[in-house]
């Protein structure tokens, strides 16, 4: 690969560029990860709807339990969508997956109840929600990987970030739709109705970014889409489990191992503390859903802050501070958060955990893209992720609620902590800082940029 003289113009040029596909691909990142959270959000309207318990603590458990099964479905979605998109190109599998989020989302607004259609009700919904899940499954593999290949080389930590913007985004907005409709028609009216009107709005949302993702730019090029489908005896095809699995498992595991304990502080902060707030504080709903929202807009705005953090001081430094402070300060906030009634003090609370999960989040996806060649990137970033998010990271709500009902909270602490320990191991001895990345040798390099006598930039050129 060459080198060439950034001027002040192409530089500006390759930055709108980049701009304008991360802009697209994170619009779909925003829907999809709206349409999954949207469910949760709005459990305690419409789980009466669906489970037969009479006690509301049992009803939410089951509605957690489904929520769960979506995360079954993740591994296989990420391995059809990141075959998908390491054989057909990013924009394709990126449609197909915006696609079937929305025809979920309509089908959960539609949906009868139990009192007209009875356990097909419940059914239904465990359906569509493993088809959601098997879309989300393909969805962060592959926005993962288009966000890094589409962003400047020494701007990737800033612009992969946006990745968990819209992921965060997508969980801020279901929680202002959930503000709005309380405010504005009232408990009864959103158990009897009025939750169906999110998944209603996550449809048509979805269906505007499937048109906008109409018109976004391919980072493969031609020659590795026709390189994907040569048969060459001896060699496994690009895309493939067989090129993953004895070309590229080191890198797989490494994948799995930074994913653990960042996915399950994660759910924690950010999901099943809505329902911690609400059963073990004994904060009401109201108040939780508002701390939520402000919580999260400031840990959204935090992300872009990492990400450019990350383009100075490396991406290995974020997530020691991830799994240090994770590892000493998870017992603390989620126990004195437990113990308090006072919302601003539950808001200060739930904001330092999130201060903490910054460091993973913000460029998790970029450290795993990172890590895989072209040929092989959608499919190990998908499936490294999606592994270890469907054992830990999705059964956290479970988990957590379970161990709720059981009086024995403290035991969801230490997991918590534990997880986030066994990630912070892989951090320190399985990762290097500024070392040349697969996505430096094919994009540019992100460190070690050179000096060209007038005082421009050398970059890699791109395609």
């Amino acid at each position: 690969m060459s080198t060439q003289h950034a001027t002040p113009r192409n530089e500006a040029a390759q930055t709108r560029r980049a701009v304008g596909n991360i802009l697209k691909g994170s619009a779909g990142n925003l829907v999809e990860w709206y349409d999954l959270y949207v469910y949760t959000v709005f459990a305690a309207y419409f789980q009466s709807h669906f489970f037969s318990s009479e006690s509301d603590l049992q009803a939410g458990l089951e509605a957690m339990a489904v929520f769960s099964t979506t995360f079954l479905m993740r591994p296989i979605g990420a391995w059809f969508f990141g075959r998908y998109a390491d054989r057909k190109g990013r924009k394709a599998a990126l449609t197909l997956s915006v696609t079937m989020m929305s025809a979920g989302s309509f089908a959960v607004a539609i949906l009868p109840t139990k009192d007209v259609i009875g356990i097909w009700a419940l059914i239904i919904l465990v359906f569509i929600r493993l088809v959601q899940g098997f879309s989300v499954g393909g969805e962060y593999g592959t926005s993962a990987t288009y966000m890094s290949e589409a962003a400047t080389s020494r701007r990737r930590g800033f612009f992969s970030s946006f990745q968990y913007v819209t992921l965060v985004g997508g969980q801020m907005l279901a929680l202002l739709v959930l503000i709005i409709l309380q405010n504005s028609m009232g408990g009864t009216v959103l158990t009897e109705w009025g939750w169906r009107i999110p998944f209603a709005i996550g449809g048509v949302a979805a269906l505007v970014v499937l048109w906008l993702r109409r018109s976004m730019e391919e980072t493969l090029s031609s020659d590795q889409l026709r390189a994907a489908h040569v048969k060459v005896a001896g060699e496994a095809q690009p895309g493939t489990m067989r090129l993953l699995l004895t070309k590229h498992l080191k890198p797989l595991l490494i994948c799995i191992g930074i994913t653990l304990g960042g996915t399950v502080a994660f759910y924690t902060y950010t999901n099943f503390i809505l329902k911690f707030m609400n059963d073990t504080s004994g904060i009401a709903k109201t108040e939780t859903s508002v701390i939520n929202f402000w919580a999260l807009l400031i840990f959204m705005c935090l992300q872009p802050v990492y990400g450019i953090i990350s383009d100075k001081v490396g991406r290995k430094p974020l997530l020691l501070w991830f799994g240090i402070t994770g590892v000493l300060f998870t017992w603390p906030l989620l126990s004195a958060l437990g113990g308090t009634r006072d919302p601003f003090t539950a808001f200060l609370l739930m904001l330092g955990g999130l201060v903490i999960v910054g460091g993973y989040t913000s460029i998790n996806a970029l450290v795993k893209a990172e890590l895989f060649p072209a040929s092989i990137r959608a499919l190990g970033v998908g499936l490294g992720y999606a592994i270890a998010n469907s054992l830990f990271g999705g059964t956290v709500p479970l988990i957590g609620a379970a161990l709720q009902k059981a009086g024995n909270i403290e035991l969801f602490f230490t997991y918590v902590t534990v997880a986030i320990a066994l990630s912070l191991l892989v951090y320190i001895f399985a990762l290097k800082n500024k070392k040349p990345t697969q996505l430096d040798e094919e994009q540019g390099h992100a460190w070690d940029v050179a000096k060209s006598d007038d005082g421009a930039d050398l970059v890699e050129a791109r395609r």
